[in-house]
């Protein structure tokens, strides 16, 4: 199954004019190791300044779930999700930590943020 940035959904930020940070926690995100197949889990931050949208949550679940059976590596899954939001919501700034569990004691936490500095 493909990852559904489609299914995203954005509302109009009613304080345009106004700097302030909303900080989104998905603690069950999975997808799949490409090379092993075995699946990964994490917990995916999201935190942003909005410009005009904000992201609508009920879509955001199901974005994140749309990973579930996707053979993806850690820094390309913290990457695409990035950029799927960026695109819809055109953020003041944007930041996406993947805390991936441990696995074979290898421990991941992927950060990525827009603008890129």
């Amino acid at each position: 199954m493909p990852i559904k940035p489609e299914i995203l959904e954005a509302f109009e930020n009613q304080y345009p004019g106004r700097d302030y940070v909303i900080s989104i926690s998905c603690p069950e995100f999975t997808c799949v190791c490409p090379r092993s197949g075995l699946p990964d889990f994490a917990v995916i931050k999201i935190d942003y300044v909005p410009d005009k949208k904000c992201i609508e949550l009920k879509t955001l679940k199901f974005y994140i779930q749309s990973f579930r059976d996707v053979g993806i590596f850690h820094e390309n899954a913290v990457n695409r999700i990035l950029e799927d939001l960026v695109k819809i919501l055109s953020p003041r700034k944007m930041t996406i930590v993947g805390d991936f569990n441990p696995r074979g004691n290898i421990h991941t936490v992927v950060t990525a943020s827009y603008p890129n500095k």
